[in-house]
């Protein structure tokens, strides 16, 4: 079933949280705005959910969904190391529309696809999906499109 909220109202934005928060666990799929288009996103914890990502994008393992996160702490818990530039990037981009690709941290319990031991991790400067992202923690996130479709720009 599809829902859809007007998170510009306090109550249905509340409502909207809520039920998004109760469908991650349940491997759905929930869309919500970032800062550059609208994103469709699943627990980054729980492989089937990220295989139905995959599909709905209709995209294969070779193109594995970066990760957002709603704090920096979230992002370095994910990844073995910065490198010598993460964090200055961090400090002068994020939040902001700034991914960066970093090595995965190895003791982590998922499978985004065929990363190749990476992982790239964004935190959007959007206030709902950071709202979000608090609540749920990491999202395995594409846009809310069909591959090769134009991007959602709006809902």
């Amino acid at each position: 079933m599809s829902r859809r909220y007007d998170c510009s109202d306090p109550d249905q934005r509340a409502m909207g949280l809520a039920d998004a928060v109760i469908a991650i666990p349940k491997y759905e799929l929930i869309v919500f705005p970032t800062d550059t288009v609208y994103g469709v996103g699943v627990d980054a914890f729980i492989p089937p959910a990220v295989t139905k990502l995959l599909e709905a994008k209709g995209r294969g393992r070779d193109m594995p969904p970066p990760v957002l996160v709603g704090t920096v702490r979230a992002a370095t818990a994910l990844v073995d190391s910065l490198g010598p530039y993460g964090q200055d990037l961090i400090d002068a981009f994020w939040p902001g529309p700034l991914t960066l690709i970093c090595r995965a941290n190895r003791s982590l319990s998922w499978d985004l696809g065929d990363t190749k031991g990476t992982v790239a991790i964004r935190m959007p400067q959007h206030p709902l999906a950071l709202e979000l992202l608090k609540q749920t923690g990491p999202l395995a996130v594409s846009s809310a499109n069909r591959s090769g479709a134009p991007a959602a720009t709006t809902a």
